[in-house]
């Protein structure tokens, strides 16, 4: 247990708030309300245990390069509180208990969420061959919505595009903050040959394409709203978004890296709930009714 809560800690269990309301919009738009009790306990299981399973990945591969960054270097897999193999154990049963419950969901989706984990994993390797790492962890959460969908519709029926918005949104907003993320790593990351757009093209330039991905995702998001039907209510939580991201990018004006875990857990982290309250209280509240 002792372990267990390691490792939990180490992949910052509660974090799994980013993609999991993306996750529940996905559900709710394919129910056109409250999505059936089985599917949403295996949609939140699988949301779960698929980050949990890249996480921990993510943790076991880079445990060189975090050894060598100051930032990362007082992580359980470099200061010897975790061992390699326990944590490649937790990796394969979270990766398992992903698959088991997407199969559990429908055929269909068992079988995509083969790609998917590896797409989930992939990421992880990615900054060692090129730039687009930020877009590749965006794309690895962008799933999300259209996989949950999936989940509770069974297959693919009218409304499918819906989600797929949803999803290209996610790409653009979790590639952003991922841009800004970044910034604080470019002495590391230029020092031991990784890639990434910060370390490319520098702080400020960084700063500015972060900002304008994040106005694409509200364009997305509002656009996956036009497609769905969805009014006022959702409109105010996109609303409520665009002023969260705003302050997001506004903290780290002037090149602010020391307000970049600011901005990243305790601003950025509450754009998804903001999100899935917009949904969830137009089709409560507002009326709005969706077709499977």
């Amino acid at each position: 247990m002792n372990r267990l809560a390691q490792v939990l800690r180490m992949i910052k269990f509660e974090h799994s708030v980013f993609a999991l309301p993306f996750a529940l919009a996905g559900a709710w738009i394919a129910a056109g309300g409250l999505p059936p009790a089985a599917d949403l306990a295996l949609i939140v299981a699988a949301a779960v245990a698929a980050r949990s399973a890249a996480m921990a990945f993510n943790r076991l591969v880079d445990r060189d390069f975090d050894a060598t960054n100051p930032r990362t270097a007082g992580r359980e897999l470099v200061t010897g509180e975790l061992k390699p193999g326990w944590t490649a154990a937790f990796t394969a049963a979270s990766a398992g208990l992903f698959v088991a419950a997407s199969f559990l969901l429908a055929p269909v989706c068992g079988w995509l969420s083969i790609p998917v984990l590896a797409l989930l994993l992939g990421y992880s390797l990615l900054k060692r061959f090129t730039l687009l790492c930020h877009f590749g962890l965006g794309l690895a959460l962008a799933c999300a919505p259209g996989g949950a969908w999936l989940a509770v519709s069974k297959d693919f029926v009218a409304g499918w595009p819906v989600p797929l918005w949803i999803g290209a949104g996610v790409v653009a907003w979790v590639s952003g903050f991922d841009l800004l993320y970044a910034i604080q790593d470019v002495a590391h990351d230029r020092r031991e040959g990784l890639h990434s757009v910060p370390a490319r093209i520098g702080a400020r330039r960084s700063r500015l394409l972060a900002a304008g991905l994040h106005v694409l995702a509200l364009a997305l998001f509002w656009v996956a709203g036009a497609e769905a039907g969805l009014g006022g209510w959702y409109r105010g939580g996109l609303g409520l978004v665009a002023l969260l991201l705003i302050l997001e990018n506004w903290l780290l004006r002037g090149g602010r890296v020391e307000r970049i875990p600011q901005a990243f857990f305790s601003v950025n982290a509450w754009v998804g709930p903001a999100y899935l309250l917009g949904l969830l209280l137009d089709l409560h509240l507002g009326g709005t009714t969706l077709g499977r």
